[in-house]
């Protein structure tokens, strides 16, 4: 009789470390989820005209140089200083 409930004793211990555990492991994946819903409200920089116009020029990729220079000229009215610059951020 001894060895049963020393057995039943463990079992139960086991079964409290168990629910132990996945008690802590739902707090872990609460206090995760809070952090990223947190981190995705953050404000992202807004682009400026030097990030057009690098944007810009990095898709004039061309081995003719007069089409070089008309995608340059266009990324020039595009990003210059009179135009505005879109924020696809928000």
């Amino acid at each position: 009789m001894r060895g049963r409930g020393s057995q039943s004793k463990h079992r139960e211990r086991e079964r409290e470390r168990e629910i132990e555990l996945r008690t802590m492991m739902r707090k872990v994946l609460v206090a995760v989820l809070i952090v990223s819903m947190v981190a995705s409200h953050f404000e992202n920089v807004a682009s400026d005209a030097s990030d057009c116009d690098d944007a810009c020029t990095t898709g004039c990729v061309q081995s003719n140089t007069r089409l070089l220079r008309r995608c340059d000229i266009k990324c020039g009215i595009r990003c210059g200083p009179d135009s505005e610059v879109d924020d696809h951020t928000g």
